[in-house]
C-alpha cells in the first residue's frame, strides 16, 4: 500500500467507528503531536499514550466527533490532509467545525508520526459557556 492508501485507511476506519482499524498501521513507537493551544496539546509516543492523552479526553469533551477530509497532498513518505473537525462540545452543547491539517510520515508501511495543526480558538470557544 502507498503512504496515501495507509493514511486514507486510517480516516476510513475512524469514520466507521473502528478504533483498532485506525491504529492498525501505527508503528509501536508512533509520535503523535497535538498543536499547542489546542484542547489536548503535547507530544505522545505510542498508542497507550495517545489513547490516554488524546482520544480519551477528546471523546470525554466532544460528542459526534469526526474528521472531514477535504484534500490530500503527497510527497513521498509524507501525506498532508487538509480538512475539518466537526463535533459538539459536551459541556455546552455548542457545535464546532474547525479547520485542521494533519501531517503524516509513513515508513516501511507504518505510520511513524502525525502532527496536527488546528484552529484551536474555535475548539476552545465551543467549550466555553
Amino acid at each position: 500500500m502507498s503512504a496515501l492508501d495507509i493514511v486514507k485507511a486510517h480516516y476510513a476506519a475512524g469514520a466507521a467507528g473502528d478504533p483498532a482499524g485506525m491504529a492498525k498501521d501505527f508503528a509501536d513507537d508512533i509520535v503523535w503531536i497535538e498543536a499547542e493551544g489546542g484542547p489536548f496539546p503535547g507530544r505522545f509516543v505510542g498508542m497507550p499514550a495517545i489513547g490516554a492523552g488524546v482520544f480519551g479526553p477528546l471523546f470525554e469533551a466532544f460528542d459526534n466527533f469526526r474528521v472531514l477530509t477535504d484534500e490530500f497532498i503527497v510527497d513521498g513518505k509524507t501525506v498532508v490532509m487538509i480538512g475539518r473537525y466537526a463535533a459538539v462540545a459536551k459541556a455546552t452543547g455548542k457545535p464546532v467545525e474547525a479547520r485542521v491539517v494533519h501531517k503524516w510520515t509513513v515508513r516501511d508501511g507504518k505510520i511513524v508520526e502525525m502532527e496536527q495543526i488546528v484552529d484551536s480558538h474555535l475548539m476552545w470557544l465551543a467549550q466555553q459557556p
